[in-house]
């Protein structure tokens, strides 16, 4: 008899940009940024179920918001990052990633950071990696600037 893997169920946040100011221009093209943001409860929810093959699946079960994904999108990407930081040992580590879309695309909620942050503090749960808050914040931050402001302001 096979038991199913449990699943852990995650609120990804919406925010909203109480103010933006723009500083500077980096090197890479993006801009420096003074903002504040608050969370508001408009979410996303993810659902991570461990998979011993590997393999980082994402499949979306629900789009009100219409959203176009692409096959590699945040959530997937985060997975990936957490698997490339966990060394040789990221190699058997896989999961489904099951989204659940209501926060719109390119509106400026953090939609996708906060699907990503969620998946990132979700797999070093279930994958039991142990890695700290900076050390999530540093992946995060490779994948969007956004994604450190809701690794903290969900862990």
């Amino acid at each position: 008899m096979t038991v199913a893997a449990p699943v852990l169920r995650l609120q990804a946040p919406a925010k909203l940009n109480t103010f933006l100011h723009i500083v500077g221009r980096r090197a890479n093209g993006y801009h420096e940024l003074q903002s504040v943001f608050v969370l508001i409860d408009w979410c996303d929810e993810i659902e991570l179920r461990l998979r011993e093959d590997g393999a980082v699946v994402r499949e979306v079960r629900s789009n009100s918001a219409g959203v176009v994904f692409e096959g590699d999108d945040l959530c997937t990407r985060a997975a990936h990052a957490l698997k490339a930081r966990a060394g040789e040992r990221g190699a058997s580590l896989g999961a489904n990633i099951v989204l659940h879309k209501h926060i719109p695309a390119q509106a400026g909620m953090g939609g996708g950071s906060s699907d990503a942050a969620s998946v990132l503090i979700g797999l070093n749960q279930l994958w039991a990696l142990g890695l700290t808050l900076p050390q999530l914040c540093e992946i995060g931050l490779g994948l969007g600037a956004d994604v450190p402001f809701f690794i903290h302001a969900q862990h």
